[in-house]
């Protein structure tokens, strides 16, 4: 159990050295200059996409970028069971050299508050200057500008994601799409969508930027890796910022999530942890706002399903049929890659589980949307058998089970429920589309569930 302090450095003559103010500090040093003198981990490749259309961001663009990879590497390679006193709440530390360290050091206090929120951490955030080889980072693009988006758009290739990018195009709208992506399962879907997004609307300018930004095992010496991804929003939301500082002007950054699950209640006492994530929360999303305005960058993050459930995302998208073909290749699941425990080769391939919180909302959410759902998932039929709730397949249909029978005993609770993740307190005219968004999410899984048994065997 100790503190981590991550130093970002930016090739070998970056030297500077840098003592943690952490006591005890297990220090870790990354070089995000690979050898041909580019950005690495992803970042340089997301700047050579951007490139090619002819667009360039700033340098405080990058730097947002750099230290969110950096909150990454953090994130996803510091265990918790290992680093935390309470198996959860981490100490970290990250160094950044940034093109103006006085201004990121004013706007540590927000960032802390922000990260400390969204990961359920304790961070210390320092920023010292860039190495003089290393005053920009941002190269003069040679290519001629290509892409005229009018926005930009979150594009996970989940359901809510193919959703929004949908009904942007179907109402005339020329998103930059923008995916942020690590494994193969989550490439795979992006790619699908997007392949399927263009072909629907072959006559819109299609463009879409994908980011594999990450870092391998053994990043962070003597720790185990992570894999509640707390703060993956934050290395998303600063890859979108990238892409719309570089096209320049008032840009919108649209992020497709439904309000019940950018709220996401906890379904039992126990779930404010690992099992209760705030990667689109209101109080989280005001504060990203509120950090790129203070930076300078004209750009908005926008959810505009806030008030809608999954369902209602799926019952009105503006093409219902396009989305009623192809909602099965987007994909849910919490963690697809635990089918690769399966026994049975052939059930190997089903990549939904089926069962966990994800895809217990996606499979309500079609069946409300009015959707055929063709998704193939592990645990198939939730009425055929008494489903078991000592294990997995079980636990999150009886949470689900007992949340809702505790809502309908006593309605007025949701007054107090929709506050238990965060504060709404930048929303105050909104808590009552909150509290009804609340609601009917939670009676949409109610309907999924109708007649299903689970209980311990």
């Amino acid at each position: 159990m100790r503190p981590h302090t991550l130093v970002a450095r930016l090739g070998t003559a970056d030297a500077e050295a840098v003592q943690p103010t952490l006591v005890g500090a297990h220090v870790t040093e990354i070089d995000f200059v690979d050898v041909y003198g580019r950005l690495d981990f992803g970042l340089g490749n997301a700047l050579d996409q951007l490139d090619a259309l002819g667009l360039v961001p700033s340098e405080r663009a990058i730097d947002l970028a750099l230290l969110a990879a950096t909150v990454l590497a953090a994130d996803t390679r510091i265990s918790r069971e290992a680093a935390a006193q309470d198996a959860w709440t981490r100490e970290i530390e990250v160094c950044v050299p940034v093109a103006e360290p006085a201004l990121w050091q004013q706007l540590s206090p927000l960032m802390r508050s922000t990260l400390d929120f969204l990961t359920g951490d304790k961070w210390t955030l320092r920023f010292r200057p860039r190495p003089s080889s290393r005053e920009r980072l941002a190269t003069a693009t040679e290519n001629l500008r290509t892409a005229h988006p009018d926005c930009v758009c979150l594009f996970s290739g989940g359901l809510d994601s193919f959703i929004g990018a949908i009904d942007l195009f179907a109402a005339g709208a020329t998103p930059l799409l923008v995916s942020h992506y690590w494994d193969g399962v989550a490439s795979k879907h992006q790619k699908m969508c997007a392949e399927r997004l263009k072909a629907r609307f072959a006559g819109a300018a299609f463009h879409h930027v994908r980011a594999r930004v990450g870092f391998p095992k053994g990043v962070v010496e003597e720790s185990l890796v992570e894999d509640t991804l707390r703060g993956r929003s934050f290395m998303f939301f600063a890859l979108a910022a990238l892409a719309a500082d570089a096209l320049g002007g008032d840009i919108t950054v649209y992020v497709p999530e439904n309000g019940w699950i950018s709220l996401n209640v906890p379904l039992d006492p126990l779930r404010l942890g690992s099992l209760s994530t705030r990667t689109t929360h209101p109080f989280y999303m005001a504060r990203m706002n509120e950090l790129l305005q203070r930076l300078g960058m004209n750009s908005r993050l926008v959810n505009p399903y806030r008030f809608k459930t999954k369902g209602q995302m799926a019952r009105d998208c503006a093409d219902h049929d396009f989305l009623t073909s192809y909602a099965k290749e987007t994909m849910s699941c919490s963690s697809p890659g635990k089918i690769r425990f399966v026994k049975e080769k052939e059930q190997r391939q089903q990549k939904h589980c089926g069962y966990c919180v994800p895809c217990l909302i996606r499979r309500a959410s079609l069946l409300a949307g009015g959707i055929d759902d063709a998704t193939p998932y592990y645990l198939e039929d939730l009425h055929s058998h008494v489903v078991n709730t000592d294990r997995a397949e079980g636990k999150d249909i009886r949470s689900f089970q007992l949340a809702v029978s505790r809502l309908r005993n006593k309605p007025e609770r949701s007054r107090f429920d929709i506050h238990r993740p965060g504060p709404l307190s930048d929303h105050p005219a909104d808590l009552r589309a909150y509290m009804d968004v609340y609601v009917a999410g939670l009676e949409e899984v109610a309907t999924l569930l109708d007649g299903v048994r689970a209980e311990p065997l």
